[in-house]
């Protein structure tokens, strides 16, 4: 197991490109289960979650093969309808093959998912929108049988926005027998990306990037090559982390209108932002205003950028409130920044920052993908040496994001260990 060493203080500035986004890539992946044939996603990025997915991809028949953040994938000779637990444990958007599964070949044994431990995120939407969609849905032995001769259109309401049910449910519809209706579906871009690669394929899908989807049902679809979008939960983490170190950094490969309700608060907090096309540069040359946030679905700030500007915050003229109306208990990363010397109290579902004092290297330990950033944000801005240990949760999404970080002038080292 690794763990960072982190020198602090640092400022950030510099160039870096923002890799291809990690959640787009985990529902592109599935869709080669749809259709046989030979797939290439470009701008796929190289994080374990990609490698967890690819690797569940290839005990059912896929060849998968990474090259240059090119993802081959050649879906021809399927041999299995199961994603065991061995995989799925590791991941929750493992349960992304459900849908294309049953919807081609009638049949999925899909064990019940893992992944970050905040709070209970029960898959009761995905399973069912598809039973709306004619699925025999069992639960035996901790795994989820779905069985269907041929899915059949339907009109399914979604009761919360929610990402992984609406890729789900999407790409089992497309190969439905006649039309079907999916309203209050999620409009987060990996969603949006993902309809374009399936009509792209062959689907019929109208409203994309609207919360009601129209989907007519074929008989097939083909393997066709696509390009995963920029990742906007990476870009809005280079954008905290150098405002937070009072730095002056430009980003590559960003998509910003994917990021308006991030820019829209980096600005409140006095940052300067210059966009021009896919470039992005902040400066930052004060300890910023305290701004609060509230998490929401796409377009609102995302849950997955709260844990970043926790860590931002530290820095504020006062006290800013954070709080997360998706995950409630996406907290428990404030205990860690406590040993960093930080003033935060967490009241239900709503973190309470006190920024302006003093922080110190200690030893911290990630508990989540999204925490595990925010305490290498927060020691970059520490007196001191910090560890953080379990960095295996960051490398389920960031590419090599210690080697970008260092390249914009932070000091950190991975190094093994045994703890943890």
């Amino acid at each position: 197991m690794d763990k960072f060493i982190v020198e602090g203080p640092v400022r950030l500035q510099g160039r870096v490109s923002i890799s291809g986004a990690k959640n787009a890539s985990l529902a592109l992946l599935p869709t080669c289960l749809l259709a046989p044939g030979v797939y290439h996603l470009g701008n796929t990025p190289n994080n374990r979650d990609v490698w967890t997915m690819s690797r569940l991809l290839g005990s059912m028949g896929v060849h998968a093969e990474l090259n240059n953040n090119t993802l081959l994938l050649d879906s021809t000779n399927i041999t299995s309808h199961e994603a065991p637990y061995d995989h799925v444990k590791k991941m929750r958007a493992s349960i992304y093959v459900l849908g294309p599964l049953v919807a081609r070949y009638g049949e999925a044994r899909v064990s019940m998912p893992g992944g970050c431990n905040f709070g209970p995120r029960p898959v009761d939407l995905h399973l069912k929108g598809l039973e709306k969609l004619g699925a025999e849905i069992s639960l035996e032995g901790g795994y989820i049988i779905a069985k269907s001769p041929r899915l059949e259109g339907a009109r399914f309401h979604f009761d919360i926005s929610s990402v992984g049910a609406t890729v789900n449910i999407l790409t089992a519809a497309v190969l439905a027998k006649g039309h079907t209706t999916l309203t209050n579906a999620a409009v987060e871009p990996e969603v949006t990306s993902l309809a374009r690669m399936l009509v792209k394929m062959g689907a019929k899908i109208d409203g994309i990037g609207t919360t009601t989807l129209e989907i007519e049902g074929v008989d097939d679809l083909h393997a066709v090559n696509e390009e995963t979008i920029p990742d906007r939960i990476e870009a809005a983490t280079f954008l905290i982390a150098a405002a937070m170190t009072k730095g002056d950094v430009i980003l590559d490969n960003v998509n910003p209108y994917h990021l308006t309700s991030v820019i829209q608060k980096l600005e409140d907090a006095g940052c300067e932002l210059d966009i021009t096309g896919e470039t992005v540069r902040i400066t930052m040359n004060d300890d910023p205003n305290p701004v609060d946030i509230t998490t929401a679905p796409y377009p609102g700030f995302p849950t997955d950028t709260q844990a970043q500007w926790a860590a931002f915050m530290l820095r504020a003229k006062g006290a800013a409130r954070i709080t997360d109306n998706i995950y409630p208990t996406r907290f428990g990363y404030v205990p860690e920044l406590h040993r960093l010397g930080a003033d935060v109290e967490v009241v239900e579902n709503t973190a309470i920052i006190k920024g302006g004092r003093p922080l110190t290297g200690a030893a911290v330990m990630s508990s989540d993908l999204r925490a595990s950033v925010s305490l290498v944000m927060a020691a970059l801005i520490a007196e001191g040496r910090s560890e953080i240990l379990r960095v295996y949760h960051l490398d389920r999404g960031y590419e090599s994001v210690e080697k970008k970080l260092n390249s914009l002038g932070a000091k950190i080292k991975r190094e093994r260990t045994e703890e943890f």
